[in-house]
């Protein structure tokens, strides 16, 4: 995981953007918790997915 994500940063999946921003909830390991506008709340493989930081 390229970038240390914490407990209410927001953030976006380039490779999804009809999710809206999103809220990081919870990180525990590589498995992170987010909360979409549009998607909802989404278990993410930070292994697989890269999360950016929402601009």
């Amino acid at each position: 995981m390229a970038l240390h994500l914490e407990p209410g940063m927001r953030v976006v999946n380039p490779a999804r953007p009809d999710w809206g921003q999103g809220q990081v909830q919870s990180v525990v390991g590589e498995r992170v918790t987010v909360n979409f506008e549009n998607a909802g709340k989404l278990l993410i493989n930070a292994r697989l997915v890269t999360l950016e930081l929402a601009a």
